[in-house]
């Protein structure tokens, strides 16, 4: 039988209510106390019952995603997930919300996090471009009692904030890899989009991806990333520019999260089928490419592991608890045409 706060009442030699304040941290509690009733946690193994605990208090958790304002299908698809997990851990007395409110101006970015209370929310995951107003606001936000993880865009550091998310220096290898393999032997340019180049993401992949055909595919050029910021007919010129000045291009690889408008201007400006294309995150656009061959692979993330993952770790920073580092762990999927249905993961 696992032990009980009576078994630890007992064994620390004081009355159930100490017992309580001591677990929740409370004032008045003398130190030689709070020490024996520690004691008596290692020699008796106690463990925590918090679901129990927090049934007993009325404990809930308030968690909001704050994602872009801009954003297309993959957007849309974290969003199903967001609604779906609302409903499932409802149960678990967690009250999940999300807004469309992170725009590209750091500024504004940083006020809306100043203005994040504690009364209103214990934790945030925050899908938004590095900055160093990002940087501080999301500093603050610990100090005021909310909770963060980085969301997608970010990457995990030491001694930094919770990231949930693939280790985007590792997804941009891997296009790497599959560009080099794919290009089997020929030499030529490989052009890379990207939406911007700000997001700590679009940085990591870009230089996993270079490090990869610098070191492996030296017949293969990666030439410097081109900004399309979201605009229709800025990509297109951009694409149209670029086929232009650069007739060795054999492969072109899409960055970003959202690929729909940059594939979309490929296809206006030439061929796909006569380049290499490799994107990121699985929308029903990509799984169309693939299976039109218009997209080679596809490199992906699960987003309901994602959104499930931020509330864990949300949870855990709540109850002053170490996330379980082998369950929040995002696999790295790698799609083709002929495994749209069982993805493998890597």
């Amino acid at each position: 039988m696992r032990p009980t706060t009576k078994d630890l009442a007992k064994a620390a030699g004081v009355s159930l209510a100490t017992v309580d304040r001591v677990l929740n941290g409370r004032a008045g509690v003398r130190q030689n106390t709070v020490d024996a009733v520690n004691e008596a946690i290692g020699r008796l193994g106690f463990v925590r019952n918090l679901s129990a605990a927090n049934l007993a208090r009325g404990r809930t958790y308030r968690f909001e995603f704050l994602l872009p304002e801009h954003g297309d299908q993959f957007l849309d698809t974290v969003i199903a997930r967001i609604e779906e997990a609302r409903a499932a851990f409802a149960a678990e007395f967690i009250h999940v919300t999300w807004r469309r409110v992170i725009g590209r101006d750091p500024h504004q970015i940083g006020r809306l996090l100043s203005e994040i209370s504690p009364e209103e929310l214990d934790g945030v995951a925050l899908m938004a471009p590095e900055s160093p107003q990002v940087r501080d606001a999301s500093g603050h936000l610990p100090e005021r009692g909310v909770q963060l993880v980085q969301f997608i865009s970010g990457q995990r550091t030491p001694g930094g904030f919770d990231f949930v998310g693939v280790d985007n220096r590792a997804a941009g290898a891997t296009a790497g890899q599959l560009m080099g393999r794919f290009a089997g032997g020929r030499r030529g340019e490989i052009l890379v989009v990207a939406e911007t180049m700000n997001g700590r993401d679009s940085l990591e992949r870009r230089h996993g991806f270079d490090q990869v055909l610098l070191r492996d595919f030296p017949g293969l050029t990666a030439l410097p990333s081109l900004e399309t910021r979201g605009d229709a007919e800025r990509t297109r010129v951009a694409l149209h520019n670029a086929f232009a000045n650069h007739p060795a291009i054999i492969g072109v690889y899409v960055l970003s999260s959202e690929a729909r408008l940059a594939l979309e201007g490929l296809a206006m400006v030439c061929n796909p089928r006569d380049q290499i294309v490799i994107a990121h995150e699985r929308t029903r656009f990509s799984e169309a490419m693939l299976m039109d061959g218009q997209l080679d692979a596809v490199i992906a993330q699960n987003p309901g592991h994602l959104v499930r993952s931020a509330l864990r770790v949300l949870r855990a920073r709540c109850d002053d608890r170490e996330p379980l580092a082998s369950q929040e762990e995002i696999r790295i999927e790698i799609l083709i045409r002929e495994n749209l249905g069982s993805s493998i993961g890597v």
